[in-house]
């Protein structure tokens, strides 16, 4: 794999998985998913894994980007933080 290869697909990666995270969450609140369970189920883990295993793809990303291009990389990152707020947002309001 080429450096280009692995900076494009860390670049949209994060994004993706913050998506399937807000996906999860939507659907256990949707369809209560979980909800009378004592302890965290697999829609808490599963959310948990998909955020905790951005980092190194953020990370990996950072660290093969072509720093000339700041505004790419900006934008990238720019994306990636709103996808991962949409995501905490809605377990943060409907208090999961």
């Amino acid at each position: 794999m080429t450096r280009e290869t692995i900076n494009r697909a860390t670049a949209i990666a994060p994004a993706f998985m913050s998506v399937l995270a807000l996906a999860i969450a939507l659907t256990s609140v949707t369809t209560g998913w979980e909800r009378h369970m004592q302890d965290e189920g697999a829609a808490a883990h599963l959310f948990q894994l998909l955020i905790a295993l951005q980092a190194p793809l953020v990370l990996t990303f950072l660290a093969t980007s072509d720093w000339g291009r700041l505004g790419k990389i900006a934008g990238t990152i720019l994306t990636q933080l709103v996808a991962l707020a949409a995501a905490f947002s809605v377990v943060a309001y409907f208090k999961l």
